[in-house]
């Protein structure tokens, strides 16, 4: 650790996880520890302003050239962008202050203290490598974390696929798309149990002779008629919720997992 680094980091102190309340919203919390963590790692006023200019298409303001004027262009830049798009700024500011940085550090500190800031003030997405992903709760995390991975190693490349489109619907902006990923979370459960099963029968049909103990078993029957009514038969008037898509990827990347180990495919 450098000792130059701030206390908390030093003493691994920080502050607990606050309960995911921020989705399709960028407070004035995240506006400002967007464009405070860009100029902490380097970036100045103007090459702040080309980054958010770039991305909300905007023309600098050719008046304003001293720095002052420039970080208060760039202030209201930041203030008058849609949500969604100051998810965008963070993405092209962490590009930004990796350009030049021969010590590599720049974009990994950008990010740990992004995430750092979302989960203290609870926001319901993270930065991935560059990427601003959906964050769901403490669940979600540990069943999709290596989820697709140990579908890939155990040879079922078809369904780790299903399960990455699924987390990149829930994670869509400025609005996930909730069937989607329960369509694509299901289709990589299927696609398993179609591995585990040796058929090509439906989840459904599958269930019943994977030797669930009760009472899975009927939690898995009614799972999958839930999917089949809401990601497949959408009513008018009642799309799922991102709460309840959620839900529905946890369980499926779980149950994936269990069927691979419980087969010996997967460690």
């Amino acid at each position: 650790m450098d000792r130059f680094s701030p206390f908390s980091d030093r003493f691994g102190y920080r502050p607990p996880d606050t309960e995911i309340v921020i989705r399709e919203d960028a407070p004035d919390v995240v506006r400002d520890g967007v464009l405070m963590l860009g100029y902490a790692c380097g970036l100045g006023p103007n090459g702040m302003r080309d980054a958010l200019c770039e991305v909300l298409l905007k023309r600098p303001n050719p008046n304003n050239w001293s720095a002052g004027n420039v970080e208060h262009e760039v202030s209201q830049l930041i203030d008058a962008a849609p949500w969604f798009r100051v998810y965008d700024i963070a993405e092209r500011l962490y590009k930004a202050v990796g350009e030049g940085d021969y010590t590599e550090t720049k974009r990994p500190d950008f990010e740990r203290r992004l995430n750092l800031l979302f989960h203290e003030h609870g926001v319901g997405w993270q930065m991935k490598d560059g990427l601003i992903v959906a964050r769901g709760s403490e669940p979600f995390e540990l069943a999709t974390r290596d989820a697709a991975r140990v579908m890939r190693d155990a040879g079922t490349p078809t369904a780790a696929n299903e399960l990455h489109e699924a987390l990149r619907d829930i994670s869509r902006r400025p609005a996930a798309d909730v069937t989607g990923a329960i369509q694509h979370a299901m289709a990589a459960l299927e696609g398993v149990a179609r591995e585990v099963d040796g058929s090509t029968d439906t989840l459904g049909k599958i269930i019943g002779r994977l030797s669930f103990p009760p009472p899975l078993d009927t939690a898995l029957h009614k799972l999958w008629g839930f999917a089949s009514e809401q990601g497949r038969h959408i009513q008018e008037g009642r799309e799922p919720r991102f709460e309840e898509a959620e839900l529905v990827v946890t369980v499926a990347s779980s149950v994936s997992v269990y069927l691979l180990r419980a087969a010996g495919r997967a460690t």
